[in-house]
């Protein structure tokens, strides 16, 4: 296709412990490389990363699409269907932390693990998929960030903002690497920042002490109810309402774990940081979703007309919001506004951190062969900034949304996003599963420098439970009534997409099913990693401020 398959494929044999490690020597320092082409450059500090991990990805999936789950499902529906994606969300990410952990490499994405690990053709169609997933939600978050902006009554069109936001974006982006590391340093401080302050306030709500000292307590989870049934009446309703609040919710969790393995090979002392990032992940998931949609099923009610206005209207911005709906039915004034900054910010960042992402993925396919050469292109800074316009140009979708249609262009975004997410999370199972596979075979898998419980068994429990949420991922489309052709593509078009990807490579270069576990190669760049990590000296805290700062980052 665009690289040397078949030459790889002979190399993962036999003695490959001794043939394949002499190539990653110097890349895992990030100093070797093709001259012509350059290497990207360890640019990202402790503080970034950590920051990162914690919400680098957060943005209108929590502010905004929440608001359209909680009027489809019920209050109930939204926040059990939260803590089951926390928790397939969490296991995805403790199997990355522990891949890329064990070997941080420049260039370091899931299909670089997946050709390394399964076989290149399944490596082929992750990676692409990665690619165009991450530029759509790129896409879709700057278009959330043009009609946010529009909350604000203006006169300046919706094309100047898309153009402006986008542009900040790739500017981040494509300079130094350090740029985007400092901007979402502060980008997800804010967001931090904010989230916490509404949840503090949804405390305050619940027991009353808002301007008109209206105790909230749980009274909408019993009128208008916990469940709005979907499709049925009584208990099968209200486990389609379920499912349907389980389905919708995944768009805001979307790609977000892979964020720290495409950072790993840009970041300072990485057998320390992604560790360390991995396991702060919980306190996201737990702090950040799964109090934040308590706190929202506390504020707002399911019926509550300013939430289906805003959901009917097809505008994703901060009326459709339920936090600013709950702060408006306080009577607290100005605080909206204030939120309605807090949701700018968190697409912004989130559509900064899928821009890298997004890059970085297209590096990764160029690295192993599978895209243009040219996509290696790295600037002075270690900055593969062809691949940053490539993701860019994708991206300009978003100019649709300046369209009538914008709201269904929207849709389709997310849509595909999640259905493709989902994709994602199942090839980094089958991954992680391969790669223990390998390392129990050759007697290493206590050599891992980062460990995490329950495996082997809550990789199987989350790999079947992900395969079911995909086949039924446009399930409601199958009721009466409710099919369309554009709502049925855009549930389920990705799966032939990936199809014809993985088929397509596998018939060119006709790879194997899988690679036989004894041939799959678990020591290239290991001795390297182990050198770079005897040379890491963890910073000493002087005083106490310093102990609580070095634990946060």
């Amino acid at each position: 296709m665009f690289g040397s398959d078949k030459h790889d494929l002979e190399k993962v044999s036999g003695d490959s412990k001794e043939k394949l490690r002499s190539n990653d020597i110097e890349v895992l320092d990030g100093t070797g490389s093709d001259d012509k082409y350059g290497t990207t450059q360890r640019g990202l500090k402790s503080r970034h990363i950590q920051l990162i991990a914690l919400g680098g990805c957060i943005g209108t999936g929590l502010f905004v699409g929440t608001g359209a789950t909680l009027s489809t499902a019920g209050p109930a529906a939204l926040f059990m269907a939260f803590i089951v994606m926390s928790g397939l969300v969490w296991v995805v990410m403790q199997t990355l932390g522990e891949m890329s952990a064990y070997i941080p490499t420049p260039g370091s994405s899931v299909p670089q693990y997946v050709k390394r690990y399964v076989e290149p053709s399944l490596a082929f169609a992750a990676g692409w998929n990665y690619w165009y997933t991450y530029s759509m939600v790129v896409a879709s978050e700057v278009a959330a960030c043009a009609v946010i902006i529009d909350y604000w009554p203006n006169p300046v069109p919706v094309a100047v903002w898309l153009t402006l936001v986008l542009a900040t974006i790739v500017i981040l982006n494509v300079f130094v690497v350090s740029w985007y590391g400092e901007s979402e340093f502060w980008f997800v401080s804010i967001k931090i920042i904010g989230i916490l302050g509404i949840i503090f306030l949804g405390i305050i709500l619940f027991f009353g002490g808002g301007p008109n000292h209206d105790r909230l307590g749980f009274r909408y989870w019993q009128k208008p109810g916990a469940f709005i049934p979907f499709g049925a009446s009584g208990t099968t309703g209200k486990f389609l309402a379920f499912w349907t609040a389980l389905v919708k919710s995944g768009f805001a969790f979307v790609l977000s774990p892979e964020i720290i393995v495409l950072a790993a090979g840009e970041t300072e002392a990485p057998r320390r940081n992604i560790p360390k990032a991995a396991r702060r992940f919980i306190y996201r998931l737990l702090v950040f979703y799964i109090l934040g949609t308590l706190v929202i099923s506390v504020i707002v009610a399911s019926d509550d007309d300013l939430l289906l206005q805003g959901v009917e209207s097809g505008k994703s911005n901060a009326g459709a919001s339920p936090f600013v709906i709950g702060i408006k039915r306080a009577g607290i004034r100005t605080l909206d506004h204030i939120i309605n900054a807090v949701i700018l910010t968190s697409a912004w960042s989130a559509g900064n951190s899928f821009m890298f992402a997004g890059s970085r993925s297209l590096y990764s396919l160029a690295l192993n062969g599978q895209a243009p050469r040219t996509f290696r292109t790295c600037n002075r800074h270690g900055v593969p900034y062809m691949c940053v316009g490539a993701t860019s140009l994708l991206a300009c979708l978003v100019y649709l949304s300046v369209s009538s249609g914008s709201a269904i262009v929207f849709q389709w975004f997310v849509n595909l996003t999640t259905i493709s997410g989902y994709i994602a999370w199942i090839i980094v199972l089958i991954t992680y599963l391969r790669f223990r596979r390998a390392l129990e075979y050759h007697g290493m898998l206590h050599q891992r420098p980062y460990k995490t419980p329950g495996q082997p068994y809550v990789t199987y429990v989350a790999l079947g439970f992900l395969l079911v949420l995909t086949l039924t991922n446009g399930f409601q489309v199958f009721f009466p009534g409710k099919f369309t052709v554009s709502s049925f593509l855009a549930a389920y078009i990705t799966l032939p997409i990936v199809a014809v990807l993985y088929l397509g490579h596998k018939i060119c270069f006709r790879t194997p099913l899988f690679f036989q576990v004894e041939k799959i190669d678990v020591y290239t760049g290991k001795e390297e990693a182990d050198r770079l990590e005897e040379t890491d000296i963890p910073p000493v805290p002087k005083n106490v401020w310093e102990k609580i700062w070095f634990w946060i980052a």
